[in-house]
């Protein structure tokens, strides 16, 4: 470890990473100095933010991968076990937004998607790579979430309910792994964010009123850098 490349030699696995915060958190990763391995669907995503990380002088690893198949994500924490003894960061930050509609509403099929994404993929997330994770000196799990999870809003049921779940989810394995010492959990909103997600759920905003994602990027960073407390719940204003 250095102080340019305060993350050298350290493993993190990024969800969501072909595009936004996932993205962008990826890179900044990169640059200071973990090797990433890149999770999303669109494999030509991946591909361009594995690139540009290479082009950085970083390092990556492209694993596209559906998130609604846990039998995938159980084949990725071996592959990874089998290649590198340890993960020292992982990410949940893929997401799905789904239609914003009164609770009466909504779609059970959509419904059934989105807490498969937002909420069930995460756990099986964390089941599969727990034990990697405690054979890091320090390990880091951070999760996205947002203000709709701990503030109801209209409209934004479905949403907002698998980010409630996902907050206590999160909220209870930074309990369950205090006393290892070397398991941090951060639950971390954004805040508003020039996403994709963002210009779906608020077509008529500008993009250059909000922050790009590398802010946000640059921030978990910066917290994964710092002397963090485990199961603290940060959100980003600027």
């Amino acid at each position: 470890m250095t102080d340019t490349k305060p993350l050298a030699a350290k493993l993190a696995v990024v969800t969501g990473a072909s595009r936004g915060i996932g993205g962008a958190t990826a890179e900044a990763l990169a640059a200071a100095g973990a090797h990433v391995v890149l999770v999303a669907r669109t494999a030509s995503g991946l591909e361009e933010v594995e690139e540009r990380i290479h082009d950085a002088g970083g390092s990556a690893t492209i694993a596209p991968l559906d998130l609604t198949d846990g039998e995938s994500i159980g084949k990725l924490a071996v592959a990874i076990a089998e290649r590198w003894d340890k993960l020292d960061i992982l990410v949940l930050n893929a997401a799905m937004l789904g239609s914003l509609t009164p609770v009466q509403d909504i779609d059970p099929r959509e419904y059934s998607r989105l807490l498969s994404i937002n909420l069930l993929a995460n756990q099986a997330l964390i089941a599969a790579f727990d034990p990697l994770l405690r054979r890091s000196d320090r390990a880091d799990v951070i999760a996205l979430t947002s203000s709709v999870g701990a503030e109801p809003r209209a409209f934004w049921g479905a949403y907002g309910s698998s980010k409630a779940a996902l907050e206590t989810l999160l909220g209870a394995y930074a309990d369950e792994t205090e006393h290892t010492g070397r398991i941090r959990v951060h639950i971390v909103d954004p805040g508003a964010t020039r996403t994709r997600m963002r210009a779906l759920a608020f077509p008529g905003e500008e993009p250059e009123t909000v922050k790009p994602p590398e802010s946000v990027a640059a921030a978990i960073v910066e917290r994964l850098t710092a002397d963090s407390p485990s199961g603290e719940k940060v959100r980003i204003e600027a």
